[in-house]
């Protein structure tokens, strides 16, 4: 039998660990801090398969001042980290041209053209409880903001994302407790909402142990790729082979590539929450604030607002501005909110051109890459799974995995640090 050893234990490892083991592999998922602990623990919440325009988009050209000096800005440099990210940046800003940007949106619609189908055999195993099928709703603050809006919601039209255009009343029927200030909405077909992902996942992963999956608590320090297997050495554990070895540490994947000769330019996004306690009555569905960057989402027990981008890299400090920027936007949307309750911060992998890496490391099929997924790692974690469970047992994956080929960054002028 095939033992696989998946890194991380966040929503994209443990769709690993259940396609693998349905596939009649051995597993043992390990991470240092246990199920659900980073960011599938404090995401907004929501089944987005209409996500298709990555945060590399043209108007970062025009938007970079307000970037840097606005308080309402969702997108932040930490300064101190400005030195370290230039090679990043220049890679990113390549990849916001128009040209390079619909690629990028391009290829990750096949992705989420596949989010469903990789969700379901999960959830029906699992069982539907956690999930709600009310759909996302975006708004719009002025008419300013939707129509420029208007090229993006083209494009998602033309890569297959169904959606209703909503005027004001429209948006009020659906959402009474939302101020009277949107002026548009649009209503995402097919999306939904999980009413607590971190209850879900960790449901997931004590099926996965039923199922004879190992989760292993400890620090994976690097891979060492061998002809026959590949060696998983640990912080404190004495080193484990395996006969294939998945990393989806997600922000902290790059250190695990470096050490199987990949240079990989993936870093860190810093994105928060609040949750106000309570509010979870206000809102039937997800709705997403667009001017703002943040999502409203209603779960177990409180409305959680979240979203915002900050390149920092792992510093914990945590930038109050974003913070009560996003207190502050979800009580202007909804005047009866009272709180907040708590606060949190966490680390997405980010990637210059928006899209994760899939595939196998260049120097060693026995390592398979499965990380970068940005904002879409909860809705693609279902087929990227099943991806990652043809690649291992040598199968034909769903969908064309050219476009997240780890070897996409050769040349770019990268180092692994």
């Amino acid at each position: 039998m095939t033992h696989v050893g998946v890194i991380g234990a966040g929503a994209i490892g443990l769709a690993c660990a259940f396609y693998l083991r349905r596939a009649g592999c051995r597993v043992t998922i390990v991470d240092e801090s246990g199920p659900v602990s980073g960011a599938s623990y404090g995401n907004a919440g929501t089944f987005a398969p209409y996500a298709s325009i990555p945060v590399n988009h043209p108007s970062v050209f025009a938007n970079i001042p307000s970037y840097l000096l606005s308080r309402d800005s969702p997108f932040r440099l930490r300064t101190s980290y400005l030195p370290r990210m230039l090679p990043w940046l220049a890679a990113f800003l390549h990849h916001s041209t128009t040209v390079n940007s619909r690629a990028s949106s391009a290829a990750l619609s096949t992705l989420l053209g596949q989010a469903q189908a990789g969700w379901d055999p999960i959830l029906n195993d699992l069982g539907r409880e956690l999930i709600d099928e009310q759909e996302c709703l975006y708004l719009y603050g002025t008419e300013t903001a939707f129509a420029a809006a208007r090229p993006d919601l083209d494009l998602r039209d033309q890569l297959g994302s169904a959606f209703d255009l909503l005027g004001p009343s429209e948006v009020r029927a659906l959402e009474p407790a939302l101020a009277p200030r949107f002026a548009r909405g649009v209503l995402f077909r097919g999306s939904w909402r999980f009413r607590s992902p971190h209850r879900l996942l960790l449901q997931l992963a004590e099926m996965l142990v039923r199922n004879d999956v190992q989760i292993v608590r400890d620090n994976a320090r690097r891979i060492e790729p061998q002809d026959v297997s590949a060696i998983l050495h640990f912080e404190a554990g004495a080193p484990m082979a395996f006969d294939r070895v998945i990393v989806a540490a997600g922000a902290k994947s790059r250190s695990l590539a470096a050490s199987c000769g990949d240079v990989i330019p993936l870093d860190t996004e810093r994105g928060y929450h609040v949750a106000f306690q309570a509010g979870e009555s206000l809102l039937s569905r997800p709705c997403g604030w667009a001017e703002r960057g943040i999502y409203m989402t209603p779960m177990e027990g409180e409305l959680r607002a979240a979203g915002t981008v900050e390149l920092g890299g792992f510093s914990l400090k945590r930038n109050t501005g974003l913070l009560r920027h996003i207190g502050r936007s979800a009580r202007e949307a909804l005047p009866d909110l009272s709180g907040p309750s708590s606060e949190w911060m966490g680390f997405r992998p980010t990637l210059p051109d928006g899209l994760p890496v899939l595939d196998f490391s260049r120097h060693s099929i026995r390592v398979i890459y499965a990380f970068g997924h940005q904002h879409v790692g909860l809705t693609l974690a279902g087929t990227t799974g099943e991806i990652v469970a043809c690649l291992a047992t040598g199968q034909a994956t769903p969908t064309d995995i050219t476009p997240f080929s780890c070897k996409r960054f050769k040349g770019q002028g990268f180092s692994s640090r």
